[in-house]
């Protein structure tokens, strides 16, 4: 894939999966806005990555911050044509007549409404300039509830519809809104997840998770044509055809 002159704004860029993606991007040629609330690691991360890369401060949460990090993404490149929600948290973990609520709707928040300010910020310009992709990352917890994980399933579940709602709206405008979902990934949320004891999830060996490299080169081959029969609809990195596809089986 090469995204030679194309830009990607990725969410929750400072770990994980939003690193991967970021130095999936840059090596494929794109300029990369990192955007996340670690300030210091996204520096780091852009540093590393070199003049392609620009770090930018954000709390997802808010939607004025994320409105001024695409101002400043457009700034810095003079384009946004990709965008990958990534950004997103597992905490609170705990039956529901037990969760804090403060802590259910930070969630929700981030996982859900972080996706929508980020489709919201980005869309005006990419329906300026013709069109765009808007990846996001899913979760089977979008279709089937866990033991503890009521936000987190819900927060998910909600970021797949709001991908169907984008894609009903904009497809015909050129705008591409695909899910992945990636299974589970080798990241400290795994480890947070283990730590809780909760649920089968927590109970899987470490070997049993994907790399983050995995799921950085399929949003990467998501990018592109192929991808185009899975518009509005979720990806799953599970299925081995996908794997078999990205060259990741």
């Amino acid at each position: 894939m090469d995204l030679t002159g194309k830009t990607a704004l990725i969410t929750g860029a400072s770990r994980g999966i939003g690193a991967a993606a970021a130095r999936a991007f840059a090596e494929a040629g794109a300029n990369v806005a990192l955007v996340a609330r670690s300030r210091d690691a996204i520096a780091e991360l852009a540093g590393e990555i070199g003049p392609k890369a620009v770090a930018i401060p954000c709390e997802i949460s808010r939607y004025w911050e994320v409105e001024q990090a695409v101002a400043n993404c457009h700034k810095a490149f003079g384009s946004l044509d990709i965008v990958v929600n990534n950004a997103g948290v597992i905490e609170p973990i705990a039956p529901l007549a037990e969760a804090d609520p403060e802590s259910w709707g930070a969630l929700i928040d981030i996982n859900l409404k972080g996706v929508f300010h980020g489709m919201r910020a980005a869309l005006p310009g990419m329906l300026a300039s013709g069109g765009g992709t808007i990846l996001t990352i899913g979760s089977g917890a979008a279709h089937n509830p866990l033991e503890g994980w009521s936000a987190y399933c819900t927060s998910k579940a909600g970021a797949l519809m709001i991908t169907r709602a984008t894609d009903a709206e904009y497809r015909a405008r050129g705008i591409r809104a695909i899910s992945l979902s990636p299974g589970t990934v080798a990241t400290e949320m795994q480890r947070t997840i283990k730590a809780s004891g909760i649920n089968a999830v927590s109970q899987l060996d470490w070997s049993d998770h994907i790399p983050p490299e995995w799921v950085a080169k399929t949003l990467l081959w998501m990018c592109g044509p192929e991808a185009d029969g899975y518009l509005g609809d979720e990806i799953s990195l599970r299925d081995e055809e996908i794997r078999k596809k990205v060259g990741v089986a």
